[in-house]
């Protein structure tokens, strides 16, 4: 009983942690000031003329739509987009063998997985709205993407496999006493031409206005799908339902283990 109270009061603190990531994201996004691009090339301006160019510092939300003349191809659909990830998982059989208080064996055969291959990039891409149009640097940021890829390919001989422009060598020792069933591909992306909300710090480095990640750690780097009233409502609910959950599991794990130290005078 009190092992168990142990392990939900753990999980109470990992469930602090992310309901706090979520209070934070949703402080950014009521903190960020919506502007268009047109207001922040005007502010950037009137700061160049005061105090000279590249001293544009201003946490912000814009919403317009993603553009790029010469976007990224995804790894493996080979999908327009400015941003993807990929994995390439590898599922598997094995055959384990058991003994029992009585000094029987058992063998039996259980399922598993592994990633074998995992990627992730980014490039600079350019958002426009009705008013113009500025870059944004997405390093650092908090992605929203769409998967456009969840296939499983069964693939048990071979020395390599490959899918669109993605291809690995697999080396006999892969296996591992292993038997491979397939490999299952999965990929998402920020897509080209659609509206985003990208809520960032506003700079300036004498030539353009451009979005990036804040410098302080209490301002989030967002790039979403969701609308402003979208976003928002999806991150309130989820502090919510974490703030309940880390409750509950601190609550209950206190009462256990307080049962168990108890039950064990």
């Amino acid at each position: 009983m009190a092992i168990f109270g142990g392990i939900l009061i753990v999980i109470g603190i990992i469930l602090f942690f992310v309901q706090k990531n979520y209070s934070t994201k949703l402080q950014s996004i009521r903190l960020a000031t919506s502007s268009t691009v047109a207001e922040l090339q005007q502010i950037a301006s009137e700061i160049a003329g005061e105090i000279g160019g590249g001293n544009l510092r201003e946490y912000v939300k814009v919403s317009g739509v993603i553009r790029s003349d010469r976007p990224l191809m995804s790894e493996l659909k080979q999908a327009p987009c400015v941003h993807y990830t990929m994995r390439v998982v590898r599922e598997y059989e094995e055959e384990r063998t058991t003994r029992d208080g009585d000094g029987k064996t058992r063998t039996e055969t259980s399922r598993g997985s592994e990633t074998v291959s995992s990627n992730s990039q980014s490039i600079p891409f350019t958002l426009q709205d009705k008013s113009g149009e500025l870059v944004v640097y997405p390093d650092g940021g908090n992605i929203e993407t769409v998967q456009i890829l969840d296939e499983f390919r069964r693939e048990n001989s071979g020395s390599s496999i490959s899918f669109g422009g993605f291809s690995l060598a697999i080396g006999a020792g892969i296996g591992g006493g292993r038997r491979t069933i397939g490999y299952r591909y999965t990929e998402s992306i920020l897509p080209c031409d659609r509206e985003v909300l990208i809520i960032g710090t506003a700079s300036d480095d004498g030539s353009q206005v451009a979005l990036r990640k804040p410098i302080k750690s209490d301002k989030k780097f967002i790039i979403s799908l969701k609308s402003e009233e979208e976003l928002a409502k999806s991150t309130a609910n989820a502090a919510k339902w974490y703030f309940y959950g880390m409750v509950a599991c601190l609550a209950i794990g206190a009462i256990l283990l307080i049962l168990g130290l108890i039950l064990r005078k």
